[in-house]
């Protein structure tokens, strides 16, 4: 998969928002995609966490999560289904930080021959979805 980039502005303060990307335990409960998350491993601003999604079937992979300042993160493939997955979040407060512009971009190998189609709606209509899904939970809860 190519690289993706995508942007959403949210209703919340960079920090709430933040607050909900590090939650990654709560992913299951808002992103319909998310079968399991469980963090391995925390330090600091630092997470080892294990993902299990369901795109078309069932895929399991780990990533190392680094919150480089209070409004950034990274993440990087540790292992799993993927030849690699990097990408980060970074966080705009916009309106005198009451609202955050957030910029979510990936760099998905996935290692297998998937179709042209396939890869279309993960970049088209996934993507978006899934921004939108974290817009919504970060609004929620306020």
């Amino acid at each position: 998969m190519p690289a993706a980039r995508q942007s959403i502005e949210v209703n919340v303060p960079p920090e709430r928002l933040m607050a909900l990307v590090t939650d990654f335990a709560a992913y299951p409960r808002f992103l319909p995609e998310m079968m399991e998350s469980t963090v391995l491993r925390h330090e600091g601003d630092v997470w080892v966490v294990r993902f299990a999604v369901r795109v078309v079937r069932r895929l399991e992979y780990t990533l190392r999560l680094h919150k480089e300042s209070p409004t950034r993160l990274r993440w990087t493939l540790v292992e799993g289904a993927f030849k690699g997955n990097d990408g980060g979040w970074d966080l705009t407060p916009l309106a005198d930080g009451k609202r955050t512009r957030a910029d979510y971009h990936i760099d998905l190998e996935i290692g297998m021959f998937v179709p042209g189609s396939v890869l279309k709606t993960l970049i088209e209509t996934s993507l978006p979805a899934t921004l939108s899904a974290f817009k919504k939970e970060a609004e929620a809860r306020g």
